[in-house]
C-alpha cells in the first residue's frame, strides 16, 4: 500500500497579521508557502527586498530560486502567504520580466520592434509616446541590429537584448531576471551585464536576479540572497557595496573576493547539510 502525502489545507487556518517590512523595503513577503506533490518547497517563508537595489538569488539545485521570483511576479500561484510591493498588490504594481529562454519569450509573428513596444501598446500609449520610448531604449542599449527583423532572424544575444528592452519599456518598478545570461556567449554576457548596470544607475529600478553563476551573482548585486536546501529558507543575506559601474577591475578588488568567498562558504555549508 502506498501512502500519499498531501499538502495541508489552509482554508480554515487564520492568517497572521501582516507585518510591514523595514524602511526602504519595496517587496515584503510574509508566510509564503508552496507545496509541490505534497512536499514543502517554501513553508512560512518571510523576506524583505529593498527598494532600488539589485538582489541576486543563489542557492543549491532544486531549492526553488526561479520558483521564488515566479511566485513574486505572479507567474506561479502560492498556497499561502502575502506579497506586497510598497504595500500594494501585484495588480497595482508595474513589473518587467526577462526569461531564461529568450527564443520562447518573444512573439515570432511580430517584428522585433513590435515585440519591444508591446507593453506600451497594452498600456494604451499613443504612437508618439511609443516612438519616443523606442528611441530612448535604442540609444540606451546602443542597438546596431535591425529591429524591423523578426526575432528568429536575430542571434541569441540580440534576441535577449530585445527581451530586456521589452521588459524595461514601460519603466517597471521591479525587474525580474531568471538566469538571463545562461544561454549567451561570454561576449554578449559582458555586454548585457554592462547595460543592466547602466539602466540601474539611471533609473534605480529594483532588480531581482536568479543566477547559477556565483561570480555573476556577486558582481551585479547589492545584496546576495543565499538560500538553503528545501524546505527552503534564507541561509544568509550578504551586502556587497562596491561602487558602480563595476568593471573587470572589480573582480580583483579585496571586497569582491571576500564577498564571493563568503558566499561560496555559505553555499557549500548548505549543500553539505
Amino acid at each position: 500500500m502506498n501512502a500519499t502525502i498531501n499538502a495541508p489545507v489552509y482554508a480554515d487556518v487564520p492568517r497572521p497579521r501582516f507585518t510591514p517590512g523595514p524602511a526602504g523595503t519595496h517587496i515584503t513577503i510574509r508566510g509564503l508557502t508552496k507545496y509541490f506533490a505534497g512536499w514543502p518547497l517554501y513553508e512560512n517563508f518571510d523576506l524583505d527586498i529593498p527598494k532600488a537595489k539589485i538582489v541576486s538569488v543563489f542557492g543549491p539545485n532544486g531549492c526553488g530560486k526561479s520558483t521564488l521570483i515566479n511566485m513574486i511576479a505572479g507567474l506561479v500561484p502560492i498556497d499561502q502567504g502575502e506579497i506586497l510591493f510598497d504595500g500594494k498588490q501585484l495588480s497595482d504594481t508595474k513589473i518587467g520580466y526577462v526569461f531564461q529562454n529568450y527564443r520562447e519569450a518573444l512573439f515570432p509573428w511580430m517584428r522585433t520592434i513590435d515585440n519591444i513596444a508591446y507593453p506600451l501598446l497594452l498600456e494604451g500609449k499613443n504612437k508618439a509616446e511609443v516612438d519616443r520610448r523606442m528611441e530612448e531604449l535604442v540609444a540606451s542599449f546602443d542597438v546596431k541590429f535591425d529591429l524591423r527583423r523578426y526575432p528568429y532572424e536575430l542571434s541569441g544575444g540580440q534576441q535577449q537584448t530585445a527581451s530586456i528592452m521589452r521588459a524595461l519599456a514601460s519603466r517597471p518598478e521591479v525587474l525580474f531576471l531568471d538566469e538571463p545570461f545562461s544561454a549567451l556567449d561570454f561576449e554578449m554576457t559582458l555586454f548585457i551585464r554592462e547595460k543592466l548596470q547602466e539602466v540601474f544607475m539611471q533609473t534605480g529600478t529594483t532588480m531581482l536576479l536568479v543566477s547559477h553563476d556565483l561570480e555573476e551573482a556577486v558582481y551585479l548585486a547589492d545584496e546576495i540572497l543565499l538560500l538553503t536546501k528545501r524546505p527552503t529558507k534564507v541561509a544568509e543575506i550578504l551586502h556587497y557595496e562596491d561602487p558602480r559601474p563595476r568593471t573587470v577591475d572589480t573582480l580583483s578588488q579585496p571586497s569582491f573576493v571576500a564577498a564571493k568567498k563568503r558566499s561560496l562558504e555559505i553555499f557549500q555549508r548548505e549543500v553539505r547539510r
